[in-house]
């Protein structure tokens, strides 16, 4: 299942705070920088339904460095299998472990999120951040359109 990771704070000075936020096995970095109401990856084009990243064989562990982002995790070996989490700025790591389909909405101004993945040797990035369509995938739909109503999307997303 998902886990949140706290950051330990290890100092402060005047208007500075110092935070710890090493994940330990991570292998691989990760800065991904939305610049504005981003959705990621896009709704399906042609259909609006929602996608998703699903790595195989990768562990995401996430960090918001700036800005703010929601988080929809769908497993399908979970008892759960849907959650929504909220990432915020300063707050926890969200560990996202493999096999699990994830996508995610930046709040209006954007968010820079610092990954800490963890891949096993020999890894493709070609294949690890393939998009899967949930309308493709029925078991996937039925969670996601049954467990939750879709989020509201910022008036700059829904003119797009």
């Amino acid at each position: 299942m998902f886990e949140r990771l706290p950051c330990k704070r290890f100092r402060d000075t005047p208007a500075v705070r110092f935070f710890d936020v090493t994940v330990g096995s991570s292998n691989a970095r990760d800065l991904v920088v939305h610049s504005g109401p981003a959705v990621s990856p896009p709704d399906d084009p042609k259909t609006g339904a929602w996608q998703f990243y699903l790595h195989p064989h990768q562990e995401d562990n996430l960090l918001a460095a700036s800005g703010g982002r929601t988080f929809y995790l769908v497993n399908l070996a979970w008892s759960d299998p849907f959650h929504i989490v909220r990432l915020d700025s300063g707050g926890d790591i969200l560990r996202i472990p493999p096999g699990t389909f994830h996508r995610s909405i930046s709040d209006p101004d954007g968010s820079v999120v610092l990954n800490q993945a963890v891949r096993e040797p020999g890894v493709s990035l070609v294949d690890e951040f393939r998009v899967y369509n949930s309308a493709d995938i029925p078991a996937l739909m039925a969670v996601t359109s049954v467990s939750a109503p879709k989020p509201q999307l910022w008036p700059e997303l829904q003119a797009a």
